[in-house]
């Protein structure tokens, strides 16, 4: 509320449709209007969506991460939300990006919301790792990865990986 009230345009992005779905709820309940995109989201709706977002009809956009994360130019935005980490540093970056476009006048603010020890560090953690291998490893112009590893999914729960199948 405090953001919307100081004239910020929010965008806020998660791996989960229910969790985007309950803070709609609670958004509402707040007194707090908002768009709402997923993967069940028609073409010409996203269109529609996009532009009452670009003509400040509504001050937060909610969108699943998979579904908005390319494609939307959303220069209305200057606060970017991430709600939850997801492990492809590159899929949270393309969501920030839809705020970060040609015709965006004001600076950007991008949030990250991670809980202290929990499973969200380990993504965090995970993405950095696959960040910097990926940095070393892949040429410009290549995409990140699209699926977890057996050896990704037990690193989550600190397990010892040595042994994993990839």
């Amino acid at each position: 509320p405090e953001a919307i009230q100081e004239g910020h345009r929010v965008l806020i992005f998660s791996q989960f449709t229910q969790m985007l779905k309950l803070l709609r709820r609670h958004l509402y309940q707040e007194g707090i209007e908002a768009l709402y995109l997923d993967g069940d989201t028609k073409p010409e709706e996203r269109q529609q969506l996009t532009e009452r977002f670009k003509a400040g009809s509504e001050p937060v956009f909610l969108i699943s991460l998979k579904a908005g994360g390319t494609g939307l130019n959303l220069t209305g935005a200057d606060m970017v939300i991430h709600y939850d980490p997801w492990w492809n540093p590159s899929a949270e970056d393309q969501a920030a990006d839809r705020a970060h476009r040609m015709g965006q006048r004001r600076a950007v603010q991008v949030l990250r919301l991670v809980m202290h020890q929990s499973i969200e560090e380990q993504v965090v953690a995970m993405g950095k790792g696959k960040r910097r291998l990926f940095e070393k490893l892949i040429t410009p112009g290549e995409t990140m990865p699209d699926r977890l590893t057996d050896r990704d999914i037990l690193a989550l729960f600190g397990e010892n990986a040595e042994n994993a199948e990839s």
